[in-house]
C-alpha cells in the first residue's frame, strides 16, 4: 500500500497532465496563433469548403491541371490510406505503370521533350497537392486545347501560381489553387 497510493496518484495527475491540459494548452495556442494551419488549411469556394491546401485532390477532366498521382489505393488522396507504392525504380511493375501512365498522357496534345517525373510517378505519401513548374507547364497544350484557351495566358497563370521556395526546397504549383484562378478565367 506503501508505494501504490503514490503510483495511482502519479498516473492520475500524468494523465491529467499529458493526455487533456497539455493538449488543451497547444491546441489554444494554435488556435489563436495559426488558425488557418490548426484547422486543416482548409481552401474555402463561395463560402463552402472545397479541399485543403495539404492535400492533393485528383482532377481527371482534361481541362484542369492534374496533380501528382496518388498511391492511396481506390480511393485517390485518402489521408487515411498515406503511403507510397514502395515500388523501386528497378521494378517491372513502377516500369510498366509508368509506360502506361506517359501513354495516357499522350492521347492529348503534349509539348515534345521528356514527360516530368511527377506526372507519372506518386510521391512519398502519395497526397501531394503540388506539381513542379515543368509538370504544370507540360498540361499547357491539354488544357489549352480543352477549354480553347491561349496557351499564353495559361503559361502567366501558372507563373502567378508559382510558389518560390524560402531557404530549402524548390518551387512548385498547388494544383487546386491553380484550377481555382483557372476556373476564374471564364
Amino acid at each position: 500500500m506503501k508505494y501504490l497510493r503514490p503510483a495511482v496518484l502519479s498516473l492520475l495527475l500524468f494523465s491529467v497532465l499529458t493526455g487533456i491540459a497539455y493538449p488543451l494548452l497547444i491546441t489554444g495556442v494554435a488556435q489563436v496563433a495559426f488558425p488557418a494551419q490548426a484547422n486543416g488549411s482548409l481552401v474555402e469556394q463561395d463560402g463552402k469548403v472545397i479541399g485543403s491546401s495539404l492535400i492533393g485532390q485528383e482532377f481527371k477532366k482534361p481541362g484542369y491541371f492534374w496533380a501528382r498521382l496518388s498511391a492511396t489505393g481506390n480511393n485517390a488522396y485518402n489521408p487515411l490510406a498515406s503511403g507510397g507504392s514502395n515500388l523501386s525504380t528497378g521494378n517491372s511493375a513502377l516500369t510498366d505503370a509508368v509506360k502506361g501512365r506517359i501513354a495516357d498522357l499522350k492521347k492529348y496534345p503534349t509539348p515534345a521533350g521528356a514527360v516530368p517525373v511527377d506526372l507519372v510517378t506518386a510521391s512519398a505519401s502519395g497526397l501531394d497537392p503540388h506539381v513542379t513548374p515543368a509538370a504544370a507547364l507540360y498540361q499547357l497544350p491539354r488544357v489549352a486545347a480543352a477549354r480553347h484557351i491561349d496557351a499564353a495566358q495559361l503559361q502567366a497563370l501558372v507563373s502567378a501560381n508559382t510558389e518560390q521556395p524560402g531557404l530549402l526546397g524548390e518551387a512548385r504549383v498547388n494544383v487546386l489553387a491553380l484550377n481555382m484562378a483557372l476556373d476564374k478565367l471564364k
